[in-house]
């Protein structure tokens, strides 16, 4: 608690006047509805990610390199704030059916993979004209703009 008596001293960088607290001071027991210490849990829980990335429809037409989005992957996922060391904590696997899996052993983020989908388009100057779209929980597609469409709702303006 704090006393009137003791002396006040000034925070150099707020300007904030603050109270020295006492030696006596006020400790905060735990309450006995809480454990002092956490059991063990039987299972380690691991959470696993699993997401992939379909460029189907771009590689069909020649436009979208599978193997240079991996490699772009491999490069730029960061673990640990570190990028290109992926180590046993992501795995990124390429289908023969033109889709990239990211599995992971940490926490990953979906929206993380799509921001890098969308660098590695910007970079190969296709971010114009394919889009990224989730199509599920789990799963994003490549997809055209729909150019064509656009065209035909001007003519008729």
């Amino acid at each position: 608690m704090l006393t009137s008596d003791a002396p006040v001293r000034q925070l150099p960088d707020r300007g904030i006047s603050a109270r020295k607290r006492s030696s006596s001071s006020f400790k905060p027991s735990r309450p006995s509805f809480l454990p002092t210490k956490m059991a063990p849990s039987a299972k380690t829980t691991s959470t696993k990610h699993k997401f992939v990335v379909d460029y189907s429809r771009p590689a069909g037409d020649g436009v979208f390199d599978g193997a240079d989005f991996e490699k772009f992957l491999h490069d730029r996922i960061k673990v640990d704030n570190k990028a290109g060391q992926l180590g046993d904590n992501v795995k990124i696997v390429r289908d023969a059916s033109n889709k990239i899996t990211v599995t992971s052993t940490i926490p990953f983020s979906k929206r993380y993979l799509k921001y890098l989908t969308k660098k590695f388009l910007k970079k190969n100057s296709l971010r114009d004209w394919i889009r990224v779209v989730a199509s599920s929980k789990d799963v994003y597609q490549l997809r055209f703009y729909n150019i064509a469409r656009d065209g035909e709702e001007e003519e008729e303006e």
